[in-house]
């Protein structure tokens, strides 16, 4: 069976909430057990003389103050609250006339060990173990030299307690630990994941360039002599077309770094069988936002409305600008039909004179984009950060949900050629 999850209000308790409470139970049940409750014929525990006297009370009243006070720095000096809570456990039982400390009066250290074991390192926790255990040996060490009787069985459970509580905290702090890896792991992968997935599309972009440059520098060399002006405007695209590769290769290049060797080969592997089954051509052209009104038609009528909206000069973006683009906003839809339980989300797409600015909002919970368990923000970012754009994602104050980029495109190829041959 699965354990049954906190409701969320009860995981805002603090620690030190939980551990003051179970003092004030366990020592009402003290006096309870003391008192002839209807229907006994006497009281279920033997009452000391003193437990009704003036100093009975006047031990009772600085127990619970300790007891209280390190309710209070549980969370904060985590030892020293301990202290506090056996000092309080200790005299409250001078007061009970018996011969072991009592499970009730170790129920509040023992709530305050597991929050120690689960929320701190572990040489804290065993420290805490050791210092309840001490106690308990310290309470039984000093009745025997004193001649008085001692409640062994009774103190064996009471330890027992103590260390079940340390493992449970201790299982606890491991498993969040586990968790935080496991998340980090997660989150890593979705990194490497989006640069492969950067690199395959740039590989496929160069092989439709050069496809396109063997094509023109063809027809260039067939009518060469008979049409100059043909030919002139084939070595011209041929020119384009290559100065434009190798910008969008340089820019990538300087950006990424070296990923798994092995991954990257399985995934080019099933990248490799995945096309040839499905007889794909590597020289096809590589998406972009000529493509994204096709997805807003394709979004919208599987029950989503894209609404897109163009701002400023629509004009041809870099290859690998370009498909970065869409890609962010083909993300961020996704992440809209799968989280937002919305019926519509916008989409524009703003050109600027250095940059190109791209928002998707929608109305829907808010928060449903945080919780894309495919980590589609961590890949969205990384794209724009190895473009050295800039990169939000967040609830709107309004509602719903925003994803906005914003990505420098670099002056036209020509430019950078010219620049790159003068130095």
């Amino acid at each position: 069976m699965h354990a049954m999850p906190l409701p969320p209000r009860l995981k805002l308790v603090p620690p030190g909430a939980w551990v003051a409470l179970s003092w004030c139970a366990s020592t009402a049940f003290t006096i309870l057990a003391r008192v002839r409750l209807p229907g006994e014929e006497t009281a279920n525990e033997f009452t000391a003389v003193q437990f009704y006297r003036w100093d009975g009370l006047l031990v009772l009243t600085i127990a619970c103050a300790l007891a209280l006070l390190g309710s209070r720095w549980v969370r904060r000096r985590p030892l020293r609250a301990l202290a506090l809570l056996l000092t309080a456990a200790a005299f409250l039982t001078t007061n009970l006339a018996v011969g072991a400390i009592q499970l009730a009066q170790f129920l509040a250290v023992d709530l305050a060990l597991y929050f120690i074991a689960a929320g701190r390192p572990r040489r804290t926790g065993v420290t805490a173990l050791c210092m309840a255990l001490a106690v308990l040996v310290l309470w039984e060490t000093v009745r025997l030299l004193r001649g008085w009787g001692i409640g062994t069985l009774e103190e064996l459970t009471v330890a027992l307690t103590a260390v079940v509580a340390w493992l449970l905290g201790d299982a606890s702090h491991r498993t969040r630990e586990y968790g935080e890896t496991l998340r980090t792991r997660a989150a890593t992968q979705a990194v490497t994941d989006e640069r492969l997935r950067i690199a395959r599309e740039m590989h496929d972009m160069v092989a439709h360039s050069i496809g396109i440059i063997a094509l023109q520098a063809g027809a260039a060399a067939r009518v060469v002599h008979t049409q100059p002006d043909a030919a002139r405007e084939a070595m011209t695209a041929v020119e384009t077309a290559g100065r434009e590769t190798l910008a969008g290769l340089r820019r990538m290049l300087v950006a990424l770094r070296q990923a798994d060797r092995d991954q990257d080969q399985d995934r080019d592997q099933d990248e490799h069988r995945d096309r040839a089954a499905a007889g794909g051509d590597r020289l096809h052209p590589a998406e972009g936002l000529a493509d994204l009104d096709r997805l807003a038609a394709a979004t919208t009528a599987a029950g989503v409305q894209v609404d897109v909206r163009w701002r400023g000069a629509r004009r041809q973006l870099p290859p690998d600008i370009d498909l970065s683009v869409f890609r962010i906003v083909q993300e961020s839809i996704t992440n809209v039909v799968r989280h937002a339980a919305t019926t519509a989300c916008r989409v524009t797409v703003d050109y600027l004179e250095e940059h190109v600015a791209i928002e998707v909002t929608d109305d829907g919970r808010g928060r449903g984009s945080t919780t894309d368990t495919g980590f589609g923000l961590v890949g969205m970012r990384e794209r724009v950060a190895l473009l050295h754009g800039e990169f939000t994602a967040g609830p709107r104050p309004e509602g719903g949900f925003r994803v906005t980029a914003r990505l420098p495109v670099p002056a036209p190829a020509a430019t950078v050629a010219a620049a790159t041959v003068s130095a």
